[in-house]
């Protein structure tokens, strides 16, 4: 049975999928929460919020992700970053999920990736979990109903959390995999529940196709001026660095939180929603993401709730420190209806340094911002991946290497010709660990990255005094009002200056061994900002 508004032309028996039981096309959120309610996939929360568990899978499984090696990929896929699979698997893969699902009931969501309809990308997400098709109809951009009657799908992704794969049969690693074949515009999700491995495919999707269009695709969070979207930032950073947290300021208008591009027009959000860290969350801190979290449709994930109240505990990691909720765009008061930006006048790349090394923040050169880009230091975070514990430095070049199908000097070439052409000032923000070690310091204040960045983005940052940073090269402000002096000299806040300086010896060397990889296909510019 059919049931839901599609193309007559476009559904899944027109694309070769069939035999399952009933079929839901593009239900709206009242009926997915039903329906996934009746299944027994969650618990109605605060609000009429949805809260669910994902399972032995709470994090992305970057390791299970393969890219199907055809012909008109090969020549363009970064294949050191993406592992390969041979066609003849995905076929087999393909086919033998097809038979598993037989049968059984899916839900199905015709989206787009890209609020600029010259840039968009039209996708349809077949779901195995109710609660999952609420989920990517919240974070993709939700066409109107009448736009559903000619929608045709360019890329499909099927996810099947009950499918198991065969790593001998299918050419995979584990049970779990997420399979991109770009010739036959088709993924495979399987044996994982964790609900942002599909929104993290689109954006992989997009990743590909946009730089060839000449379009930048930005693993960021974006938002500008109240009355003035010329006056556009962006935030580069992994998960745990900020993008979320920073870039809702309730004094300028959010954008988005965390996929954007940048065109020839200017900047664009591919998503409608938002999927925030939950953990530590305070209605304090963070009042707007605090109050989405018991709005109707909420996806509230791997919480713990007290079964009674229906109280939400934002301090009980026992399941996950990975906790998120996923809510429509539209639920911040000061979200843009168009998701549309300008060029921008500020580029801040977030790090989460779990060394203590780096400063709250540094002005960079065009070239400095090159390197830091193509480095893409930070730390990854407690539970966004399977198997990370604790902060872990790293280098995820583009601020986002699990996500990019390109080699990362495509990407920032893109960048590079965009900062030169529209004149964007450059920063680098440390959100991570002072006076410190992650152990030993404390995580960076809160409230001075918030005024450190509101006097980037308003201009008076650049009247300060400046020092150039003896270990890293770029300008560090001397001192900033309503920000402690202390905090913006890293050295100034370890106790013993000794092991500081050790550390930042440390971190120096690792830059720089990090960065050889890239130095045969950089211009000399960026060669000269090289450290160490």
């Amino acid at each position: 049975m059919i049931t839901g508004r599609v193309n007559p032309a476009k559904r899944l028996e027109d694309q070769g999928i069939t035999g399952l039981g009933n079929v839901y096309y593009n239900l709206l959120e009242p009926a997915l929460i039903e329906s996934a309610l009746k299944r027994g996939e969650g618990t109605l929360g605060k609000g009429g919020a949805f809260y669910c568990t994902t399972g032995a899978h709470t994090g992305r499984s970057p390791k299970d992700k393969f890219v199907v090696r055809t012909p008109d990929v090969e020549d363009t896929i970064w294949w050191e970053n993406n592992k390969p699979m041979d066609p003849a698997n995905f076929d087999t893969l393909y086919a033998d999920m097809l038979e598993h699902m037989k049968g059984k009931d899916y839900y199905v969501q015709d989206l787009f990736g890209g609020a600029d309809a010259e840039h968009r990308l039209d996708v349809r997400v077949v779901t195995e979990l109710a609660w999952h098709g609420l989920f990517i109809r919240t974070m993709l951009r939700r066409p109107e109903r009448a736009e559903l009657d000619t929608f045709a799908p360019e890329f499909t992704i099927i996810n099947c959390p009950s499918f198991k794969a065969n790593p001998e049969r299918h050419g995979c690693r584990s049970e779990t995999v997420i399979a991109l074949n770009f010739d036959k515009k088709l993924i495979l999700i399987a044996n994982t529940a964790y609900a942002g491995e599909n929104k993290k495919s689109v954006f992989t999707l997009l990743n590909y196709i946009l730089p060839g269009k000449g379009v930048m695709a930005m693993h960021c969070s974006a938002n500008h001026a109240i009355g003035n979207p010329d006056d556009t930032a962006v935030f580069f950073g992994l998960s745990g660095t900020g993008k979320t947290t920073l870039s809702a300021d309730p004094s300028r208008i959010l954008i988005g939180d965390d996929e954007h591009g940048w065109s020839e027009k200017g900047t664009f959000n591919f998503e409608g929603g938002c999927y925030a860290k939950t953990i530590n969350l305070s209605k304090e801190a963070e009042p707007e993401i605090y109050a989405t979290c018991s709005m109707f449709g909420t996806v509230v994930e791997n919480m713990v709730f007290d079964e009674e109240t229906l109280e939400l505990d934002f301090f009980d990691n026992s399941i996950t420190d990975n906790m998120r909720c996923a809510y429509p765009l539209h639920y911040i008061s000061n979200a843009s209806e168009s998701a549309l930006g300008g060029h921008p006048k500020n580029v801040i790349m977030l790090t989460c340094d779990a060394y203590g090394v780096l400063p709250p923040i540094a002005r960079l050169t065009p070239a400095q911002a090159m390197y830091h880009f193509l480095s893409g230091f930070t730390s990854k975070t407690p539970g966004t991946e399977v198997g990370v514990v604790e902060p872990t430095p790293t280098f995820s070049t583009c601020f986002g290497a699990p996500f990019m199908p390109r080699r990362p000097e495509v990407y920032g070439k893109l960048l590079q010709e965009k900062i030169h052409e529209f004149g964007a000032s450059c920063w680098l923000v440390n959100t991570g660990w002072t006076g410190g070690a992650f152990g030993t310091g404390k995580r960076m204040p809160i409230k001075a990255t918030r005024a450190l960045l509101t006097a980037a983005l308003d201009g008076s940052l650049n009247a300060v005094e400046f020092r150039k940073d003896p270990n890293f090269g770029f300008e560090v402000p001397v001192s900033v009002p309503g920000v402690d002096a202390t905090l913006l000299n890293p050295r100034d806040t370890w106790a013993d200056k000794g092991a500081f300086d050790a550390q930042a010896s440390k971190l120096v060397k690792m830059f720089s061994d990090n960065f050889a990889q890239y130095v045969p296909y950089i211009d000399e510019d960026v060669k000269a900002a090289a450290i160490g």
